[in-house]
């Protein structure tokens, strides 16, 4: 973005001083508007919705979703997202955004610091009130859900929080019973069974289970928190900074894991994320957070989408070093 230098006070002083007056000329009279043109303001609001395009070039036109080419191919959306607003008391965090997700996807989730990456999935699994705007998740509005309908929404869905947020006083296993034993009524044996295979299901050895959080490495806390996620066969998974903290190796194994997830089980994922090299390896559509709004597309239309954030994000040397080489 261009930036504004003042110009210097010499040639500032000089705009300012009188100017001696030219000598007045007939000037042609313009034809006034006709009162059937339409006006400016009503130019702006006909015009399709835009995104991206700087420096004169001509902005990308956006389609349903925000997406900047349709991926749908028959899919059903499982979320969908129309005219959201989001706000602190004045400050507003997201304006008119639209957003689809597809059955069986794994969608990224990215923006700068500060762009409400982490607001806008609260605001999605309801932790959060929108002020405007409607959130359908797997074809119902959120708005109208309560009491037993609402619970059993919140069955239908599985989240990892940033810092696994895990109950310290809890085991692994008791951890994972909890979300079981709040919606459903089985035998404690039963519950501990489902235990035990959502640990293995992540990759934790069996003996995660006795432990409590704080005695297992930051990788296996992530993993624990997973399987509590995922202990009600979710449709939809919510996963907000899983790779954050992890070494190179651990992150990759992660990604690993979650594409695995999603093939086995057919769940789709929403991951917020700020890892490049998860967005490459295991995301197969990825929306970027924009001035206030989203925009949705694969890697290789993101590479050519023209925006100051895109291009440094995905240009910038985190951007080549993530990209596989050819």
């Amino acid at each position: 973005m261009a930036e504004t230098r003042a110009a210097p006070k010499q040639d500032k002083a000089r705009e300012d001083a009188p100017k001696e007056a030219a000598p007045k000329e007939d000037a042609p009279k313009e034809d006034a508007p006709s009162e059937d043109a339409p006006t400016e303001s009503e130019h702006k609001k006909d015009a399709p919705k835009e995104d991206g395009g700087d420096d004169g070039k001509e902005p990308v036109k956006l389609l349903e979703g925000g997406q900047i080419s349709d991926h749908r191919d028959g899919r059903d959306v499982v979320l969908k997202l129309r005219g959201v607003r989001t706000q602190f008391d004045d400050r507003i965090i997201h304006d008119n955004l639209d957003f689809d997700v597809f059955r069986g996807e794994i969608i990224g989730l990215v923006g700068g610091s500060g762009s409400g990456k982490s607001v806008l999935l609260r605001t999605i699994i309801g932790l959060n009130k929108h002020t405007k705007g409607t959130v359908e998740m797997l074809g119902v509005d959120t708005a109208t859900l309560h009491g037993k309908a609402e619970r059993a929404m919140q069955a239908r869905t599985g989240v990892q929080f940033q810092d696994g947020a895990l109950f310290s006083s809890l085991s692994v296993t008791e951890n994972i019973i909890v979300p079981i034993r709040e919606h459903v009524h089985l035998e404690e044996q039963t519950m501990r069974d489902i235990a035990a295979l959502k640990v293995a299901m992540v990759g934790l050895p069996a003996d995660a289970g006795d432990k409590k959080p704080s005695e297992l490495s930051g990788g296996m806390r992530k993993r624990a928190s997973l399987a509590r996620a995922l202990a009600l066969d979710p449709d939809l998974l919510f996963l907000d900074e899983p790779t954050a903290g992890l070494d190179p190796i651990g992150a990759a194994h992660y990604d690993e894991l979650v594409k695995g997830l999603n093939k086995n089980l057919g769940v789709t994922i929403l991951m917020v994320t700020h890892d490049l090299d998860s967005l490459y390896a295991a995301c197969d559509r990825i929306a970027v957070l924009l001035d206030k709004r989203v925009v949705v597309g694969t890697i290789e239309e993101l590479l050519e989408f023209d925006h100051p954030w895109v291009r440094e994000y995905f240009h910038g040397p985190r951007g080549r070093a993530a990209a596989p080489k050819e």
